[in-house]
């Protein structure tokens, strides 16, 4: 790179463009005239030079952008960034809203947001307070102008939303911190008197009156934040395609509810774009939602809780442009996610296409005194050949949560233990979707309100719960939003092959399921019951394999016992041809990107026997007591 300019390949093969006679020249010197048209072609089809441009809490926004003459904040670059060009932020705390004006032509000319390599970048919601007085032992009190919070004051505003559950109480956007950790917003001035680390504000025409109980802090002497902008990064127009956010620790938002018939703002959000991707980031402390891939506010927001008024929001989105050429096609990777209020990563419509891997989520929806129906780790609408895969979700109110329109999606090789409520709930989905080599270890691991579902080489160590739906749901053309039509869920029509069940009730609860159930090659452990159905199967009913997660610093170990294996049970490949086609849709159970499904390696992407495929989401792990590192990978 120099003066702001990087080239891109190997320079000892790329040529120089000679100035003052416009010839292209070799590095050798030699003039080439005749190559200047081909060259032209190549830079248009494979752009090697983009603009840089540096950030620096030592800057000034009137710089020029430079290594050595950056700009202060990143909104200020976002300002001038054009399709193709890279902001690289270095170390220090940036309080700002980025609001990026436009995003990148495509994946080639993407706008990239960066934190410098090795340099700890932190962009946060919040401002530092001071001047809190003591008001009684414990008890502080701060005053601040509601001018303070120029066009949004997130202690005015309070968190409502289609399916929120408000438990009868006032739940506001803002937040306080001491050193870092959030208080809990009590309703009166009496609660957060006898309750410590706890907050309470009032508002009246001129200002924001904050208490908060800080024990035995003495809030000016320790670092106190107070939440004051609903989101860290997010557009505020739609249609911003192909940004990357890469390696920044993001913080503090005063986020809204999320619902799927609303705007969707997250602490980091893509606002009905297409092509961006989140990667390597540390996102926490979202009063809401940590990531969103949602939609817009112009098909709708809120006021449409009811399955026809959502159905009507899908038809709007159709009429403005939600297709894979407009929307989705994200890539959201190897994030750490903790501490939301209601969801690690959601998105209703916009996740389509998507890629949701490798992501760390936990402290989801925890001790919250609010509830409703948008909170998981993932909670995604409209799952449209969206693959899930490899992600580490783990104490949070339920674990992955599909919710309508799951048609083509991949769910492979997760991690979920101790959720509170399941570690995959599926509801009003028609098929056909894939859950393979995942190890669900909560105490429900599968809540199923759906239907044309194959489940191949899991493990599942909690409970497995059904329940048809009357309500009128769409479904898809192959690989497409355009919908082929409503129905309900009569319940079956699912795949189990090859699962390793422990405990519960097992596959029994689909003896009486209406729909046609495909069910062979799995095992039953520590008093699970097999499908009534099923031909090949092995059943340890006192078999216990007594397993447990053991989190060390650096690695996550599953500890088990698994028994001897049967010899007389022989086991199927799992390929798009075993499986068929799911009923209401008519269609193939296919890889997210269309091609033919076959599953061929394991949970650790080893490959499986083709002829006997072991059971479970190991290939060949051994018998006996077993440690395996099941994190990271």
């Amino acid at each position: 790179m120099e003066n702001g300019i990087i080239s891109g390949g190997r320079s000892d093969v790329l040529p120089e463009i000679d100035k003052n006679d416009h010839h292209v020249t070799l590095n050798k010197g030699v003039k080439m005239r005749a190559f200047l048209p081909v060259m032209l072609v190549v830079l248009l089809v494979n752009p090697v030079w983009a603009k840089e441009y540096h950030v620096s809490v030592q800057g000034r926004d009137a710089n020029a952008g430079s290594a050595s003459d950056p700009l202060k904040t990143i909104s200020a670059a976002a300002q001038v960034a054009q399709p193709g060009d890279m902001i690289i932020v270095h170390q220090g705390t940036y309080r700002e809203r980025i609001n990026p004006p436009r995003g990148g032509n495509s994946d080639r000319t993407r706008i990239t947001y960066r934190a410098a390599e090795g340099e700890k970048v932190v962009i946060k919601g919040s401002d530092v307070i001071s001047g809190w007085k003591e008001i009684r032992k414990g008890l502080w009190k701060v005053t601040l102008p509601n001018t303070y919070f120029d066009q949004y004051n997130p202690y005015q505003d309070v968190i409502t939303g289609d399916w929120f559950n408000a438990r009868g109480r006032v739940h506001h956007t803002g937040e306080v911190y001491l050193n870092g950790d959030a208080l809990f917003e009590e309703v009166s001035l009496d609660k957060v008197t006898k309750k410590k680390m706890a907050w309470y504000c009032e508002s009246d025409d001129k200002n924001t009156y904050l208490w908060a109980n800080f024990q035995a802090s003495n809030p000016n002497k320790e670092l106190v934040e107070i939440n004051v902008r609903p989101a860290c990064f997010y557009p505020e127009k739609p249609g911003c395609n192909f940004i990357t956010v890469r390696g920044f620790i993001m913080r503090h938002a005063a986020t809204q509810w999320a619902a799927p018939t609303a705007e969707q703002i997250a602490l980091i959000g893509t606002h009905w774009s297409k092509g961006w991707i989140i990667e390597d980031n540390v996102i926490s402390d979202s009063k809401c939602v940590g990531i969103t891939l949602g939609k817009d506010r112009a098909t709708g927001h809120n006021k449409a809780q009811s399955a026809d008024g959502y159905n009507k929001v899908v038809r709007r989105a159709l009429e403005n442009g939600w297709s894979k050429r407009k929307i989705g096609s994200h890539v959201v990777r190897n994030n750490t996610i903790y501490n939301c209020g209601a969801a690690g990563i959601c998105g209703s419509m916009g996740g389509v296409f998507s890629q949701v891997t490798g992501n760390h989520i936990y402290n989801i929806h925890i001790n919250k005194p609010f509830s409703g129906a948008e909170m998981a780790g993932i909670k995604l609408h409209a799952a449209i050949d969206t693959l899930i895969s490899n992600n580490y979700i783990h104490h949070t109110c339920r674990g992955i949560w599909l919710d309508w329109m799951t048609q083509g999606t991949r769910v492979s090789a997760n991690l979920c233990h101790n959720n509170v409520g399941e570690d995959l709930f599926l509801e009003v989905n028609h098929g056909p979707y894939v859950i393979d080599n995942n190890i669900f270890l909560s105490g429900t691991a599968v809540h199923d309100w759906s239907q044309g579902g194959s489940f191949s080489h899991n493990l599942l160590a909690g409970n497995i719960r059904r329940r048809p739906q009357g309500r009128q749901t769409p479904y898809h053309k192959e690989h497409s939003t355009e919908i082929a039509g409503l129905s309900n869920i009569s319940g079956g029509d699912n795949r189990f092959y090859n699962n390793i069940f422990v405990g519960g009730p097992g596959l029994q609860i689909y003896n009486e399921a209406k729909l046609a159930m495909q069910v062979d090659g799995n095992v039953y452990l520590n008093g699970a019951v097999s499908y009534q159905g099923e031909t090949s199967s092995v059943k340890l009913p006192k078999f216990n394999p007594d397993m447990k997660i053991v989190e060390e610093e650096d690695a996550v170990y599953l500890k088990l016992t698994l028994p001897q294996a049967d010899k007389d049970q022989r086991n199927q490949l799992v390929t798009t041809e075993l499986l068929g086609k799911a009923r209401i849709p008519n269609l193939p159970y296919m890889n997210p990107d269309g091609t033919q499904l076959k599953i061929d390696s394991d949970y650790f992407d080893q490959k499986r026997n083709g002829q006997d495929p072991s059971p479970g989401p190991f290939e060949n792990p051994g018998t006996g007591k077993l440690t395996l590192k099941v994190w990271p990978k």
